[in-house]
């Protein structure tokens, strides 16, 4: 008795059953898995659902659902319809339709008379109306997946011997480990798996997991050394980055700003300015004598070569000394000795073959407000050409200076200008000018610790400097250039300086031994005898005996003053002329 084929097999003509439909076996595995066949598919292939599900591919090799067959012995009136038959094996609604006949039974009524269908290979799956590949036509990235054909899968519990069917094996069957298909391969698809799982990797042809293990772990070493090298070298980049930040504050050249330069002139009447017109006017001397050198400032009078400095700069030079004069430009010249006054503390030299002095305008002293500008111009401490400025602190400060001989005939008496403009030893004799650069003062003395000083026996300024009047200098200084000698003015008597009450107190009797007051002076003709104290010169009261000189001195001989006198407590008002004596 020969063994019917599985339904679908592409070799065997499908009857046709009574009713005009056709008898065929349908091994589905879900409802709706019968189908009729449509004009352009033919025959129906039964051993395939029409969902190309793999779950359900697999279902049907295992002979989940009950094949219908026929043999000789069991259908001798096949011919005639046969009713369906239920299932309880399969779901609800699942009817098994017997197949057509074996070509062994040849008596079959109508089997002669069977159209034959001309069988073509079918697709596994249902046309996709997409065109989406694997399912549809191939898409313009990837070509088409091969075709896979069905294998005839016996009917559920026959025994088959080794190697007849090479398909796929029957249920239970083990399969060597060789004889499982490969993957991989040559072409597009040689490594193309289409019922992968989703987002599964595809194989590589050529290495197994543990290959591909080493080549992970050899990528990723790669991977850590490029991250070091780059860490190595990031690193060096950041510190040579962080040095010149920190050093220079950036990764250039440092280049500082600089202001443009300003074109044109200074302002007359600006510090800069005033030094320019009367630094050209202002010298140094340097003087050596029997009795030591000295330094000191000077500026020049008129285009005769005379210059005006202070007494003490050039004392030593009237026992055989030398005076050195060096002007703005660095020229230098000798100069000698005119004239001077110790109690006034003025000086006048003179170079000679000198030529294109600058002569220094002289301003007027007693127009001077507190609080002026000036500018003072000197050599402090040899360091010749050096610009200060101030204001005027102080109008007629009696000041006193020198005495080191002793004798008081070195001792200068000034009602002197005070100034906060920095004077320093070297500045002696230098000029003091206004914002008109004109000439206001002579720098004489600084203060220092015990009283006013002369400059070369200071160590410097605290910002207490006095300079003489050039009032009184002018008529100073052209009494030496024109008799060689100034005079002073006088009231013809002689004080007490011990006295210590308020006011200058008229002494007893002369140095000599005469009398105090000078018979015929202008003190005799204003009845001022011994014993009276002088409180007030012109209204301004005095303290002492050097306040009464210096405001006498700041006169000129003929000058009239007015004096407060007291006798025996009782003030009086007088009035006289200033006589004059030579300073010899």
């Amino acid at each position: 008795m020969d063994q019917a084929k599985p339904t679908g097999t592409p070799d065997e003509a499908v009857p046709e059953a009574a009713g005009g439909e056709t008898a065929r076996t349908m091994t589905g595995t879900s409802p709706g898995a019968f189908r009729e066949p449509g004009p352009d598919r033919g025959a129906c292939d039964g051993t395939a659902p029409v969902s190309g599900d793999r779950e359900e591919r697999g279902a049907a090799s295992h002979g989940s659902a009950v094949a219908a067959e026929t043999t000789s012995d069991t259908a001798p009136d096949a011919a005639e319809p046969t009713a369906p038959r239920l299932d309880l094996g399969k779901p609800a609604g699942t009817t098994t339709v017997p197949g057509p006949r074996s070509a062994a039974a040849p008596d079959a009524p109508g089997a002669a008379d069977a159209p034959a269908f001309a069988e073509r290979p079918r697709p596994l799956h249902a046309p996709d109306p997409y065109s989406t590949p694997p399912y549809g036509e191939p898409g313009p990235w990837a070509p088409a997946p091969p075709v896979q054909r069905p294998v005839p899968t016996p009917v559920h519990g026959t025994r088959l011997p080794p190697g007849q069917y090479p398909g796929t094996p029957a249920h239970g069957t083990p399969v060597p480990e060789g004889a499982r298909p490969q993957r991989g391969g040559g072409g597009d698809w040689g490594r193309y798996d289409p019922w992968a799982a989703p987002g599964a990797p595809a194989a590589e042809a050529g290495g197994g997991p543990g290959q591909r293990r080493r080549e992970r772990r050899a990528g990723r070493g790669r991977l850590a050394g490029a991250a070091l090298v780059l860490a190595l070298v990031a690193g060096s980049v950041g510190g040579y980055v962080g040095m010149r930040l920190e050093r220079h504050g950036g990764l250039g050249a440092v280049e500082l700003e600089q202001a443009a330069g300003e074109a044109g002139e200074r302002a007359p009447d600006s510090v800069a300015g005033i030094a320019a017109r009367t630094l050209p006017g202002v010298v140094t001397l340097h003087v050596s004598g029997g009795e030591g050198g000295a330094l000191g400032t000077g500026f020049v009078l008129d285009d005769r070569g005379h210059i005006l400095t202070n007494q003490h700069v050039v004392d030593s030079a009237g026992n055989g000394g030398s005076i050195r004069v060096t002007f703005n430009g660095g020229e230098t010249a000798r100069a000698r000795l005119v004239g001077g006054d110790p109690g006034y503390d003025l000086a006048v030299v003179k170079v000679s073959g000198v030529s294109g002095l600058t002569p220094l305008p002289l301003g007027d002293s007693d127009d001077v407000r507190v609080g002026d500008p000036v500018v003072a111009i000197g050599a402090p401490f040899d360091l010749a050409n050096t610009v200060t400025a101030g204001i005027i602190s102080a109008k007629e400060r009696p000041i006193t200076a020198g005495g080191e001989k002793g004798d008081g005939t070195d001792i200068s008496y000034v009602d002197a200008l005070q100034t906060d403009a920095p004077i320093n030893p070297g500045n002696s004799g230098g000029p003091l000018v206004d914002e008109r650069a004109r000439v206001i003062g002579i720098n004489s003395a600084i203060h220092a610790p015990g009283g006013p000083a002369r400059q070369d026996d200071s160590a410097g300024s605290v910002g207490l400097g006095f300079a003489i009047p050039v009032n009184q200098a002018k008529r100073v200084a052209e009494e030496l250039i024109n008799h060689g000698r100034a005079t002073h003015p006088v009231i013809g008597v002689t004080l007490d300086m011990g006295y210590e009450g308020e006011g200058a107190k008229v002494g007893g009797q002369a140095a000599g031994g005469g009398s105090a007051v000078t018979p015929g002076g202008p003190a005799d003709k204003a009845d001022i005898v011994a014993g009276d104290v002088i409180t007030e010169v012109d209204g301004v009261p005095v303290a002492s005996g050097e306040e009464l000189i210096i405001k006498i001195r700041s006169h000129r001989p003929g000058d009239r003053l007015g004096l407060t006198v007291e006798r025996a407590g009782e003030p009086r008002e007088v009035t006289l002329e200033l006589g004059s004596s030579d300073a010899s």
